[in-house]
């Protein structure tokens, strides 16, 4: 049975005292949730957050990771330095790193398997341009995209892999997939993953939505079959927005 998860991704906002604020009042009101719950602030602010969630059942995330262990990568952060920070969990692929950064398929690839060789969870994301939609390609850009994140990952491991599925033009627009669309998503994503790893895997798998989630829709979502959870933005920079997420339903 799979239960839902619900991740925070801050971005680049707060500052250390705000970031510590925010943290101490998500351990407060959902210390009662029933969910899986992280939280992924700036890499300034991991420090400072993971002292407040530690102990709790707020998971500490990062949003981002080097493709190297260490070595001359100026302006890199290596998983051994998050884990030495304790964080628990890395973001990979997000359509920003993807999209702004110009990261591709085989960087982000080379980012889950190491990640995962150091022993952390990894949310893989995948999600199509408005043009790629537009196109009638957004299964096969998400397909793409899970096949080639997924190349070499053990079956072993796959786990602590959770996908989340985040259509760009939905990501900080307002627009939001509706459930129905997002869930056909999802649930061709669970059929890719049970080409590649078996249809146990396939069933076991959590996978995300992001993409504009807010307190008004978040049950309607969480309601679909293959919909797992929500990797959160905007909604995540606010207690009074994110718990209303986190305790949906």
């Amino acid at each position: 049975m799979r239960n839902y998860y619900i991740a925070g991704n801050w971005k680049m906002h707060k500052t250390r005292s705000e970031a510590a604020e925010l943290a101490r009042a998500l351990v407060a009101q959902l210390k009662d949730g029933k969910y899986k719950y992280l939280v992924a602030p700036a890499f300034t602010s991991l420090e400072t957050v993971g002292a407040i969630v530690k102990g709790s059942n707020i998971l500490l995330g990062a949003q981002n990771c080097a493709p190297e262990e260490q070595g001359a990568h100026t302006g890199e952060v290596s998983v051994l330095q998050l884990k030495d920070l304790g964080v628990q969990v890395v973001i990979l692929g997000h359509s920003e790193r993807r999209h702004i950064y110009k990261e591709d398929d085989e960087l982000i690839n080379k980012k889950v398997k190491l990640a995962l060789k150091h022993g952390l969870e990894v949310i893989l994301c995948v999600g199509e341009l408005l043009e790629e939609r537009e196109a009638g390609k957004a299964e096969v850009v998400c397909e793409t995209q899970t096949v080639k994140g997924l190349t070499g990952v053990a079956a072993a491991d796959l786990g602590r892999i959770t996908i989340a599925y985040e259509p760009v033009w939905a990501i900080g627009t307002g627009k939001t997939a509706t459930p129905e669309d997002a869930d056909v998503i999802h649930a061709y994503i669970r059929k890719v993953v049970g080409k590649l790893y078996g249809a146990d895997a396939a069933q076991n798998i959590i996978i995300q939505y992001g993409g504009s989630v807010k307190s008004e829709n978040a049950a309607q979502l969480m309601a679909k079959e293959n919909i797992d959870g929500a990797l959160v933005g905007g909604a995540a920079l606010k207690a009074d927005s994110f718990v209303p997420i986190a305790k949906f339903g």
